[in-house]
């Protein structure tokens, strides 16, 4: 396995975002204490959120020390099968926003978990339900080109279902959707995915790899066990 992908956190939060209990700059100094080189710093928004600009102030007014490059995102949940993310307007100073799957991408809207799994239990096919999800990340990358998809799949143990259900050839369209729409993808600490075999798809569609922790805490950034074992076990030259 190569390390080097392990020297960036691409997913870290900061108190910009409600759930997260370290600043920017605790964020920075623990990448310092970890010898990370690459650092980006994502906090979740809505499409109501305000505080974009005020984030992209305190971003670009850290004091970042030589070695360390330090990048903005903002995460924000998939709405529906058409790819619409729940996003406000984005003033310049954003390096990527992070697409990601919350909630199901229904076709009128998102579904929370609960919902799915009892529509599913009313009938609904499981291989519809995959096609809908597939469907909705996709579109969402052709949408927003040159971002990154965050913790994708970790949805699916959530409405009963797994990465592995997936099945080869709707991991083959989402692998060459990223390539072909220069989205990054995350190798996720705090949720474990995307797995092996996921990660086998987006290596041969020629999709480009980044690891992340979701930090929301700090004394998390750049610790990786779980991204070890997951690249390890995809034999990354």
């Amino acid at each position: 396995m190569s390390i080097g992908i392990l020297r960036g956190d691409h997913h870290v939060h900061s108190t910009f975002s409600d759930d997260a209990v370290s600043t920017p700059e605790e964020n920075v100094a623990a990448a310092v204490v970890a010898g990370l080189e690459t650092l980006r710093i994502v906090d979740h928004v809505r499409r109501d959120t305000t505080w974009v600009p005020e984030y992209v102030s305190a971003i670009a007014a850290l004091r970042v020390p030589e070695g360390l490059t330090v990048l903005t995102g903002v995460e924000a949940k998939i709405l529906d099968t058409a790819g619409t993310l729940d996003i406000p307007e984005l003033p310049a100073g954003i390096d990527r926003i992070l697409i990601a799957d919350h909630q199901f991408p229904g076709a009128d809207g998102p579904l929370g978990p609960t919902a799915v799994r009892e529509r599913i239990a009313d009938g609904w096919a499981t291989t519809d339900v995959l096609d809908d999800f597939v469907a909705g990340v996709i579109a969402a990358m052709e949408r927003h080109p040159g971002n990154q998809l965050a913790h994708c799949f970790s949805l699916l143990p959530k409405i009963g279902l797994a990465e592995s259900d997936v099945g080869e050839e709707r991991l083959a369209a989402w692998a060459q959707a990223a390539a072909r729409t220069g989205t990054l993808v995350e190798v996720n600490e705090k949720w474990g995915c995307p797995e092996p075999a996921s990660l086998a798809a987006l290596r041969a569609a020629g999709a480009e790899l980044v690891a992340s922790t979701d930090s929301h805490d700090a004394r998390d950034v750049g610790r990786y066990v779980r991204v070890r074992d997951l690249l390890g076990a995809e034999a990354l030259p």
